[in-house]
């Protein structure tokens, strides 16, 4: 049933009506809907193809599960025999010296902060074997001295302060009694002046 819309009724019963139907463009050769070809979107036969061509059979999955894992098995076996005799940090401290030298995270050059081309976790591999086998490492900076002073609480500097201070304000009690009193007695002087007059 079509709705009502500005012109009347509208809908796809009522369209042929108000000569709103589109015309179906086809293809020479192509027999149209009429036929018995359904009409399809790109989406729903792009969806066909990948479930009929996406998809592997449970055999032909395990095999290509076992392909990759006899890939990677092959690559730890050959990184291991590289590796028989223990890790070549001689090989890779030459290779990298250049870049070891230029600081520890990074460097800047022409404004530009530049990072290493080395990893940080490759640099601290190839750090503890050259540590490990006895040979001394140049390339970490000058570590500062440690502070051995703590810091404390900020109530405990105040009242040390406080402390310091009445310390030295005792020494001056008697000079300020002294003062005190000669400022009363000349107060009580100015009033006894200024009553009799």
């Amino acid at each position: 049933m079509g709705r009502l819309g500005l012109y009347g009724l509208t809908g796809p019963d009522h369209t042929h009506q108000l000569g709103l139907a589109k015309p179906t463009k086809r293809v020479h050769g192509d027999p149209g809907p009429e036929a018995g070809h359904s009409v399809s979107s790109p989406l729903s036969s792009r969806r066909r193809r990948e479930e009929t061509e996406g998809t592997l059979t449970e055999p032909e999955r395990s095999q290509a599960e076992t392909m990759a894992g006899k890939a990677a098995a092959a690559s730890a076996a050959a990184t291991a025999a590289r590796w028989a005799e223990g890790y070549p940090w001689r090989e890779k401290l030459a290779k990298y010296k250049g870049e070891l030298g230029k600081g520890v995270w990074g460097y800047w050059e022409l404004g530009a902060w530049k990072p290493l081309g080395i990893s940080a976790r490759k640099r601290a591999r190839l750090r503890k074997e050259v540590l490990l086998a006895g040979e001394d490492w140049t390339y970490d900076p000058p570590r500062g001295e440690m502070r051995t002073k703590r810091k404390g609480h900020k109530c405990d500097r105040i009242s040390a302060e406080k402390r310091a201070n009445t310390v030295e304000l005792m020494k001056k009690m008697p000079q300020m009694l002294l003062d005190y009193k000669k400022r009363r007695w000349e107060k009580k002087m100015k009033e006894e002046d200024s009553g009799k007059s």
